[in-house]
């Protein structure tokens, strides 16, 4: 694929990603409420799975908002014309974007189940903060899972050729390194999370 304009390939990155970024945002409207995912389980070092902040309602209220935003998202940029369509479509249709959809909004927080998972197994109580764990894994899983399922929108959005591909990965997780730092606090001080990270 033929290289693109940075700032074209910085906003495709950052478009086809805001429905794993609403996901993420999404899952504290539901204040911690609901079972746990882990069900209370533990380990076989002891400690809980995932903690009692990762619930099944923070998990899917989240995922689906998501999901919705990305359909709102798809529909825009199909019915666009021609010369405002700057950013990749998820699909060429808009039924057809629910695989991507579904993989960034579930996917993203899958990733972040995940890195509570890896910060348990390394010690860590559930809400204490961990550098880069904290903020990365709800994004990398769900672009893992769109360059395995969608590998020609993975290309259009974050890799055209592997000097812009490091630019734009680089790019979108010092940006998600940014805003979810920034987010978090904004959260923290509404009352909609009970700790600053």
């Amino acid at each position: 694929m033929a290289p693109q304009p940075l700032l074209v390939l910085f906003a495709s990155s950052l478009w086809v990603l805001i429905p794993a970024y609403v996901a993420n945002a999404a899952a504290t409207l539901s204040r911690g409420k609901g079972p746990a995912m882990d069900g209370g389980r533990v380990w076989h070092d002891g400690r809980r799975l995932l903690g009692a902040s990762k619930t099944w309602l923070g998990f899917f209220v989240g995922s689906l908002v998501g999901v919705a935003a990305g359909s709102v998202q798809a529909w825009l940029i199909l019915i666009a014309p021609p010369s405002l369509q700057l950013v990749p479509a998820f699909a060429g249709t808009w039924s057809g974007a629910f695989l991507p959809l579904f993989l960034l909004g579930f996917g993203a927080l899958s990733g972040d189940a995940l890195g509570s998972f890896l910060k348990r197994r390394l010690g860590r109580q559930s809400s204490a903060p961990f550098p880069l764990l904290d903020q990365l894994p709800f994004l990398l899983l769900p672009m893992l899972l769109l360059g395995i399922a969608t590998p020609s929108l993975f290309v259009r959005a974050f890799w055209p050729d592997p000097l812009q591909g490091l630019l734009a990965v680089s790019w979108v997780l010092l940006l998600t390194l940014f805003l979810h730092t920034s987010f978090n606090w904004v959260g923290y001080f509404i009352g909609a999370k009970r700790v600053p990270w």
